[in-house]
């Protein structure tokens, strides 16, 4: 075949590396929130004063 070389198979680095960054990082940031919510010193939060009965 006419102009295919070795390279043509595999995506480029960056379009690859970027992806992975972002859902490593949404993953941390994920359980950071879930440890902040459950080992935090402050009381739960009270029930919505702002609501109708």
């Amino acid at each position: 075949m006419r102009g295919v070389t070795a390279r043509d198979g595999h995506a480029p680095r960056r379009r690859t590396l970027l992806p992975t960054l972002v859902l490593i990082l949404l993953g941390i940031m994920i359980v950071r929130d879930i440890v902040v919510r459950r080992w935090s010193s402050t009381p739960p939060a009270g029930p919505d004063v702002t609501r109708l009965r």
